[in-house]
């Protein structure tokens, strides 16, 4: 670690959003570059810096500060000099240098303890007086925060957050309880706040930690995919984490369902445990879908003998199931159309959009993600639209808290509303989704239910099928289309069971036995590289996905990623890199958004697109580094050929490299060749539904390498991981309270 000490002489960059500064300092007579989260710093301090030499391509030699303390200036010409850098609106050089001629060496001290005083200086009236102290303070508090947290690892960018929160309490809040950074700071987890509460000798059995450390485990559960968690799980993992007394976790729970941080329910003669956001959601989106089912629609708008009668006029044949699931839709006021791949789901909802607007009634489409909502749109001709973007995102509050405009009391204004690859939809969404949907609209959901679950918390349509609540209609006939490809085929196949038929000849389902991790992975490369695209005259980048159980291993995504780097896209003095911890980003790399972003704005590059600005960068979006410029610390993403994003440096733990990407992050997506390593794992991942899923991602090709005795253990591994969701129990409960009622 470098320690200089020096003045600041420029500052040639400056992000007043997270304090991040590019700047000169006077050190021993020579200027040195530093660069680093330095907020309020100004040209004329004085600086004590710590941190690590790095070599800019362009601007040479800089020092990247990881610490930084402001050394008082100790002279009178120091202290003009501090005080007339610009820190205090309307005090100039003339100023200052009056200001230090009456109190010399004390003047920091005065305006630290006693600003008033200043009103003895010529010039200094009571309205400048509170300009002077309030601007002193903000930058003096600041700065003090900033050191206080820089003694904890806390970033900066994350001090300028908490001292926005906080202001001047931030340290005494800090010390009496730091678990609420965790509560109330994103970006900071339970962890770092048991790192300072440490420091700071808060006692191990602190109700604030037992309390910050249980909570911790209910949303680490929710992330898991888990909508509730049980207590006894919850008891033993708090125990686990804190090594306290069971006592002492039981009455945190207690504490804080009293304190309806959360709520405790009764399920099967156990006691279950959910964070609020999750019970409000399951228990909505239940009522909500009870009363869909329910509703008695306007049957004058739709004659079902001219359904029929249309039916019977469509050129396409339709299968009985296919026919059904029209008629189904006419009935319902909520519907779910089910199957796998090759059985009709596009034929189904294409029909369906003709046959209601036969009868003049508003159609609209959505889907989870962009990349569905993308081939909805291709397979129906009509433009599909991402959940969130029909809900119409919004924000409250500095851009942070996220709403939709759609809702209760400003409803989607149509008749029909039909939603794609469900099994992606979580609780949070399918909430969102129902609130806006307006007493009489039909609701028809279509998903693939042995697809795996969503990223996010629930097992929405699973639960919804398994209810028995809501109408549904599996498609189970592979049409003869369909049965031309051998994915289709061997996709039904794996999910009944029965091991797929490899390499027959002309078709397009392929297996390379490597037994050997090393030429396994060779051959991946090669596969994804040379022989593929040669052979099918492809590109490597757009039209190869390899998909993976896992990310660690010689197989996995880390190791995939920066091997596929170097030979697709290898470094280049003409292209620009940037290195975050473990991850290199290189111009020209194809990357994936890892979690959802409701605030990255994007702008359209195609000047014909119907949206031409928006926001918005979800889990799952693939795109392509397109600039990374070093100096104003931007790296720009090209997602979908056309939305270009801005992404901060500090924002770059949000996207990862993906040549190479794990079959759960593939899910809603489509590729035209799929490549899928068979190497050893623990049995929790590969399964059954993991294996189909990644098989339904291609279009035209999928290659199988490895060894076959992992293919045959993921085909007769048909354990599906436990969530823990209620929908299914409350569907079940509401419609049995319902039913007693009427049969009353």
């Amino acid at each position: 670690m470098i320690e200089l000490e020096g003045q600041l002489v420029e500052i040639i960059f400056s992000n007043d959003t997270n304090g991040y500064t590019v700047a000169s300092l006077l050190f021993d007579e020579d200027e040195v570059t530093i660069v680093g989260y330095m907020p309020t710093v100004k040209i004329g301090d004085k600086l004590a810096l710590k941190g690590k030499w790095t070599m800019h391509p362009i601007y040479g030699q800089q020092l990247e500060v990881n610490q930084y303390r402001l050394v008082m200036p100790s002279t009178e010409n120091e202290i003009v000099s501090y005080l007339s850098s610009g820190m205090i609106p309307g005090v100039g050089e003339k100023m200052a240098k009056r200001i230090v001629d009456h109190f010399g060496l004390k003047t920091i001290e005065i305006l630290t303890k006693s600003p008033e005083k200043l009103l003895e200086v010529s010039g200094i009236g009571k309205s400048k007086l509170v300009g002077i102290k309030e601007a002193f303070l903000e930058q003096h508090e600041l700065r003090e925060i900033i050191l206080f947290l820089n003694k904890y690892n806390i970033p900066t960018n994350y001090g300028v957050k908490i001292y926005k929160k906080y202001g001047g309490q931030t340290i005494d809040i800090i010390q009496e309880n730091p678990y609420r950074l965790a509560e109330e700071i994103r970006g900071i987890g339970f962890k770092t706040a048991d790192e300072i509460a440490r420091t700071l000798g808060i006692p191990f059995d602190s109700k604030y930690r037992v309390y910050a450390g249980t909570r911790y485990i209910i949303n680490a559960f929710n992330l898991e995919g888990h909508t509730y968690i049980p207590g006894e799980i919850l008891v033993e993992r708090a125990k686990k984490l804190l090594n306290v007394k069971e006592d002492l976790i039981e009455e945190a729970v207690q504490y804080l369902a009293l304190d309806q941080k959360i709520q405790l329910e009764r399920l099967c003669d156990e006691i279950i445990v959910y964070s609020m956001p999750y019970y409000y959601a399951e228990t909505n989106v239940c009522k909500k879908i009870i009363e869909l089912s329910k509703v008695e629609l306007d049957e004058q708008k739709i004659d079902k003998e001219k359904v029929i009668e249309e039916l019977e006029s469509v050129t396409i044949s339709l299968a009985k199931k296919q026919r059904e699931a029209i008629l189904q839709a006419v009935e319902n006021g909520i519907l779910v159309i089910t199957g796998g791949p090759g059985t009709g789901k596009t034929t189904t909802v294409n029909t369906l959009i003709k046959v209601f607007e036969k009868f003049k009634l508003k159609v609209i489409l959505g889907a989870p993600t962009g990349r569905a909502a993308k081939r909805m749109t291709e397979a129906t001709g009509k433009e599909a639209k991402t959940i969130h973007r029909l809900l119409e995102l919004g924000y409250v509050g500095d851009d942070v808290e996220m709403t939709f405009n759609r809702n209760e009391e400003n409803p989607l204004d149509c008749d029909v509303l039909i939603i794609d690859e469900v099994s992606m939809v979580d609780i949070l969404l399918m909430n969102s989704l129902l609130k806006a949907i307006a007493r009489g609209t039909r609701v028809i959901l279509v998903g693939d239910v042995d697809q795996l679950p969503s990223v996010g918390a629930g097992n929405v349509l699973r639960d919804i099928i398994e209810s028995n609540i809501v109408k549904v209609v599996k498609l189970d006939e592979i049409f003869r289309q369909a049965q031309e490809s051998m994915i289709i085929v061997n996709a039904h196949k794996i999910n009944q069971g029965l091991y797929p038929e490899l390499n027959v000849k002309d078709k397009d389902f392929f297996f390379m036995s490597r037994f050997d991790e090393d030429k396994l992975l060779n051959t991946l490369v090669e596969l994804t590289t040379d022989r593929l695209p040669k052979h099918y005259k492809i590109d490597p980048m757009k039209d190869i996905q390899i998909l993976a159980p896992m990310k660690k291993g010689r197989i996995g995504t880390v190791n995939l990623n920066k091997q596929l780097q170097q030979y697709l896209n290898p470094p280049n003095k003409n292209k620009k890199e940037k290195t975050l911890k473990e991850k290199l980003f290189r111009i020209g790399d194809k990357v994936m958004q890892i979690k959802n972003n409701y605030t990255l704005k994007w702008h359209n590059i195609d000047p014909d697109a119907i949206e031409q600005r928006g926001e918005g960068i979800f889990n799952g979006d693939i795109g392509y580094v397109f600039d990374i410029d070093k100096d104003e610390d931007k790296l720009t993403i090209v997602f979908d050929e056309c939305r270009l994003v801005e992404y901060d440096f500090s924002q770059l733990d949000e996207i990862e490299l993906a040549y190479c990407v794990t079959i759960h992050k593939s899910q809603g997506s489509e590729f035209p060749v799929v490549v899928i390593p068979m190497g050893w794992g623990p049995p929790m991942l590969l399964t059954r539904n993991l294996l189909y899923t990644a098989v339904t991602r291609a279009k035209s090709l999928v290659v199988l390498v490895g060894n076959e005795k992992y293919l045959k253990s993921m085909v007769d591994n048909n354990q599906i991981t436990t969530r823990y969701s209620g929908l299914d129990f409350r569907l079940k409960k509401f419609h049995d309270f319902h039913m007693n009622i009427k049969n009353n």
